[in-house]
C-alpha cells in the first residue's frame, strides 16, 4: 500500500513543528525519517498514523482514510514502552487485533499471536507479565503487537532504542525481511545513522520544520548534509563489503544550539 504525505503541517499551540512535509513511501520498502532531537520525527509519524489532527493529507493508495478504518491495516509502535497494566505478553500482543477481537478468542487468533512471538524470539515470555520484562524485551513485545494483524503499513518510532547493538541489527534485519516478504510499507524513525544507511531504501531528512532532503542513502548521506543538519564534521568511508560508515571528527565550532525542542 503506497503512502503519500501531502503537505503535512502541525503546530503545538503557537509553536510550528512541521510545515509542508511531502514524501512517498512504497510497498516492500523501508522509508526512514531522520533528523536531530526536536526535529518533529515522532510528531510526523503520529500525523501519518492519524493520531494527531494536522494540515494536509495522508493518502493510502491515493485515498484519505478515516482513523477507524486505517487502524485496521496500519501497525504502529510507540517510542515509549512503559506499561503498568497487569497483562501478560500473550495478552498484550493479542490486543494488536483489537479491531477483530470479541470476548471469545479463536484458535486462529491465538495461533497468530504464537507465530509472531516465535518470529521475534520471545515465545518463552508468553505467560510473563509485561512489567517483569526488561526495556528491550518490552520493545519486542510491542513490535509483536504491531505485527500481529499483518499490517499493510508498518509505522515504527525508534524500534531499536532500548536494544543493545547486536539486537538492533538483528531486529532491523527482521523488519527488512518482513517488509520485503509481506510487501508492506514500512516507515520508521532511527537515530543510528549507520543502521539507517545499511537498511533503508529511502531516507527523509527533517530539519527546521521542513523536509531538508528525500532520496536514497547514497543521495542523502553526505558530509555536507551531516554538517548542515547534524552540525558535525565527518568523513564517510566504505568498508570491504561496500557498506558506508560515518566517522565523526568534531562538532561544527560555530553552531549555536537552539532552546526549542519537540518530539
Amino acid at each position: 500500500m503506497k503512502v503519500v504525505a501531502d503537505n503535512i503541517g502541525f503546530s503545538y499551540g503557537d509553536t510550528r513543528i512541521l510545515q509542508d512535509i511531502c514524501f512517498e513511501a512504497n510497498p516492500g520498502e523501508i522509508t526512514t525519517i531522520i533528523g536531530t532531537n526536536g526535529a518533529g520525527k515522532t510528531t510526523l509519524l503520529k500525523c501519518i498514523a492519524d493520531m494527531h489532527s494536522h494540515e494536509g493529507n495522508v493518502l493510502f493508495d491515493g485515498e484519505t482514510v478515516p482513523r477507524k478504518e486505517s487502524c485496521k491495516f496500519v501497525g504502529y509502535l510507540e517510542q515509549a514502552t512503559d506499561c503498568e497494566v497487569d497483562l501478560n505478553v500473550f495478552e498484550i500482543v493479542l490486543l494488536g487485533m483489537v479491531q477483530n477481537l470479541s470476548f471469545y478468542v479463536s484458535e486462529e487468533e491465538s495461533q497468530k499471536v504464537d507465530e509472531v512471538l516465535e518470529l521475534l524470539g520471545i515465545q518463552r515470555f508468553a505467560s510473563r507479565k509485561i512489567g517483569e520484562l526488561s526495556g528491550g524485551q518490552r520493545q519486542l513485545v510491542f513490535i509483536a503487537q504491531a505485527l500481529v494483524k499483518d499490517p499493510k503499513v508498518l509505522i515504527l518510532d525508534e524500534p531499536t532504542s532500548a536494544l543493545d547493538l547486536y539486537h538492533q541489527f538483528k531486529l532491523i534485519e527482521l523488519i527488512r525481511k518482513i517488509t520485503v516478504e509481506r510487501g508492506c510499507t514500512t516507515i520508521m524513525t532511527l537515530h543510528h545513522l549507520d543502521v539507517t544507511m545499511k537498511y533503508s531504501d529511502k531516507v527523509v531528512v527533517v530539519a527546521n520544520k521542513f523536509v531538508y532532503q528525500v532520496g536514497t542513502t547514497e543521495e542523502v548521506f553526505t558530509e555536507n548534509m551531516l554538517s548542515e543538519v547534524y552540525h558535525v564534521r565527518t568523513n564517510i568511508i566504505k568498508d570491504e563489503n561496500g557498506d558506508r560508515h560515518i566517522i565523526v571528527k568534531e562538532p561544527e565550532p560555530d553552531y549555536v544550539e537552539s532552546d526549542s525542542f519537540s518530539d
